[in-house]
């Protein structure tokens, strides 16, 4: 996240460098400034994307996993009753 907020200051700080150097025109290394900027903000982009579909499946694993145990638990109480309802 702290990276995210670096490239968005580094943005708007280009953003505010061409909009002044506006006056005079954009160079080409201002262009190519820019451009790198907007591949590495994509970049993060789809790396954001992939860590949040992989948190959302390591959730819903560990939502299953949760149910299992649960269950587990369940059937190891209901075991234990039906083992002391046996006679001895």
């Amino acid at each position: 996240m702290a990276k995210m907020k670096g490239l968005a200051t580094a943005l708007i700080i280009a953003a505010g460098v061409l909009g002044y150097a506006g006056c005079s025109g954009v160079s080409d290394e201002q262009r190519a400034q820019l451009e790198s900027l907007r591949q590495e903000v994509s970049v993060i982009d789809s790396d954001l994307n992939s860590l949040r579909s992989e948190k959302t499946r390591l959730e819903r694993e560990i939502g299953e996993k949760n149910a299992k145990l649960e269950q587990c638990a369940k059937d190891k109480e209901e075991t234990k009753n039906n083992l002391e309802k046996l006679p001895k």
